[in-house]
C-alpha cells in the first residue's frame, strides 16, 4: 500500500510513519513543520525516522536514510496546487491525514490558524482524494467534538453540536465535510476522535509532558478546576495499533435501504475508556518520578471539559481491538524515555 501520512513531524503522525515503514508500506510524510511548538523537537522526531534536518527543502521530496520505502515532504495543506501536484505525482492508494493546527488556548488566541489548517486544508484533502481517487481516506477527529455532552461514556452516535472551542468546532467540521464528500463522490472515508494521547516524544504543550517535567524539576503546576477533573488518557501505542486497524479497512458504501449505510462513512473513537481523575494522574507521575508535585490549584480555562471517556465498542465490534495500556504502566514509560532527555 502507497499511503501519505500528514502530520509525521508531529506526535501522533511520527509513529504511524514509522509504523507503516516498518511494515513494509511505501509511505510518503508530509508537514509544514510550524512553530505552534518547539520546532526543534519537531526536527528531531524526523530525524528518528531517517529524516535530517539539513537535507529538507520546500516542496521536495526527501528520502529516509533509515527506511528505504519512506520520503518526507516539507509543505503545507493550505497549498492546494502543491497538494494537487503531490497527489497527481505520486497517485496514493490510501491517506492518513493528522496534520492539523492543534491546541485549546491557542484556538482562542489565533483562530485564523485554526481555520486555514483544519477546515481549508482538510478541504484541499478532499479535494485531492476526489480529483485523484484513494481507497481510503483517514483523518484525525478528536474527543474534543463531544463538548458539553454530559451523558458518558461519549459514542460515536451521540450529538456533537455543543463545542466548547474552535478547534472542536473546526474537527466537527472536517467530519461533515468528510460525510458530503462520501456521499457526493464515494470517497470512503473514516474519522477517527482521539481522547487525550499521551507517551514519549509528545506534545510539550499537553499535561502529561508539562507535569511530568515539572514535577522532575521541582517546578509547580497549575491544576485546571481545582483538579476536578478527568481525562481518558490513551497510551500512542494503542492509538496507533487502532489506527493501523481502520486505514487497511475501508467503509462499503453498500445500499442496504439505509441512507446512511449507503454511504462509505464511519467514524470511531479510539480512548482508552477508563477515565482518570486529574489528581489520581498526578499521584501515577509521583510514583514513577519518586518526587511530590508542587500544586497550583487554579479555575477552569476557557474551552476546556470537565471529563472525557470513550465509548469502544464500535472499534470492539468491527476490528476486536480495544486499547488496554494502564495508566501507571504508561506513565512509567513515559519517564523512562523523560529520562533519557535530561
Amino acid at each position: 500500500m502507497k499511503i501519505l501520512i500528514t502530520g509525521t513531524a508531529g506526535f501522533i503522525g511520527f509513529y504511524a510513519a514509522k509504523y507503516f515503514a516498518e511494515r513494509g508500506h511505501e509511505v510518503v510524510g508530509l508537514d509544514n513543520i510550524n512553530d505552534y511548538y518547539d520546532v526543534e523537537l519537531k526536527y528531531s522526531r524526523l530525524a528518528e525516522t531517517g529524516i535530517e534536518k539539513k537535507n529538507i527543502l520546500e516542496k521536495r521530496p526527501v528520502p529516509s536514510a533509515k527506511y528505504s520505502n519512506y520520503r518526507f515532504v516539507k509543505g503545507d495543506l493550505a497549498d492546494k496546487l502543491f497538494i494537487d501536484n503531490l497527489f497527481e505525482t505520486e497517485q496514493f492508494d490510501a491517506v492518513c491525514n493528522l496534520a492539523a493546527q492543534a491546541g485549546i488556548r491557542y484556538s482562542i488566541e489565533n483562530p485564523y490558524a485554526y481555520i486555514t489548517s483544519n477546515v481549508l486544508g482538510f478541504l484541499n484533502i478532499l479535494e485531492a482524494c476526489r480529483h485523484y481517487p484513494v481507497k481510503h481516506l483517514v483523518y484525525a477527529s478528536s474527543s474534543s467534538v463531544y463538548g458539553l455532552n454530559e451523558k458518558v461514556p461519549f459514542s460515536e452516535t451521540d450529538k456533537v453540536d455543543t463545542p466548547v472551542s474552535l478547534y472542536a468546532a473546526t474537527k466537527r467540521s472536517d467530519e461533515l465535510m468528510a460525510h458530503a464528500y462520501s456521499k457526493l463522490y464515494n470517497i470512503p472515508t473514516t474519522g477517527v476522535r482521539f481522547f487525550t494521547v499521551y507517551g514519549p516524544w509528545g506534545r510539550p504543550d499537553m499535561a502529561p509532558l508539562l507535569f511530568m517535567r515539572a514535577i522532575m524539576e521541582e517546578r509547580p503546576i497549575n491544576v485546571f478546576n481545582y483538579g476536578n477533573l478527568f481525562r481518558d488518557f490513551t497510551y500512542i501505542d494503542d492509538i496507533i495499533k487502532g489506527l493501523a486497524a481502520i486505514i487497511e479497512s475501508a467503509p462499503m458504501g453498500l445500499f442496504t435501504g439505509s441512507l446512511t449505510q449507503s454511504i462509505p462513512y464511519k467514524i470511531y473513537n479510539i480512548g482508552n475508556s477508563k477515565p482518570v481523575a486529574l489528581m489520581d494522574f498526578i499521584t501515577a507521575i509521583e510514583k514513577a518520578t519518586g518526587k511530590k508535585a508542587i500544586i497550583n490549584p487554579v479555575e477552569m480555562q476557557p474551552g476546556d471539559v470537565y471529563q472525557t471517556y470513550a465509548d469502544t465498542t464500535a472499534l470492539e465490534q468491527d476490528f476486536g481491538y480495544k486499547p488496554d495500556t494502564p495508566i501507571q504502566m504508561g506513565i512509567d514509560k513515559l519517564y523512562d524515555y523523560e529520562r533519557t532527555r535530561i
